[in-house]
């Protein structure tokens, strides 16, 4: 799905004449390949599932953002417009992420599902929360709505 998805979109940016869209795109795609290429050794022959691609989505994202603090310290604001606009174009390939209060609500459900009551409990929620949530939930705050809910 999002293979196709990222295939469709880089034809209409290359048609498009879209420069910087037809870049990022085909950085996606060189980063799924390579993914694929790493899993062909764990036996995985037919590529990557669309979650792993999530994942590494948000991870290109992670790096983005790292490299917008960078050059904005070193006062290079262009290549930080770059690397924000290359965000927006990744994002567009990830589902909707939760908002705070939905995180907040979710990790209270998670919890009295669970029966946690204290930090003893907090490995297993966090686990549960991923498996459940991958791709649709930041677990940075996550974590800090689960400590604070078993101290």
């Amino acid at each position: 799905m999002l293979r196709t998805k990222l295939s469709q979109m880089l034809k209409d940016a290359m048609r498009a004449k879209d420069q910087p869209v037809v870049s990022t795109l085909r950085l996606i795609s060189a980063a799924i390949k390579d993914r694929d290429i790493a899993a062909r050794s764990d036996g995985i022959t037919d590529g990557v599932s669309d979650d792993d691609v999530i994942v590494l989505l948000q991870k290109m994202i992670k790096q983005r953002h790292e490299s917008i603090r960078m050059y904005e310290e070193g006062g290079r604001l262009e290549l930080a417009q770059r690397e924000q606009d290359e965000i927006v174009i990744i994002e567009g390939f990830l589902p909707k992420q939760l908002d705070e209060a939905e995180i907040a609500s979710t990790v209270d459900a998670m919890i009295a599902e669970l029966g946690a009551s204290g930090m003893k409990d907090m490995g297993p929620l966090m686990a549960a929360l991923r498996e459940r949530y991958a791709g649709v939930m930041d677990f940075g705050k996550a974590s800090g709505v689960a400590k604070s809910r078993l101290n």
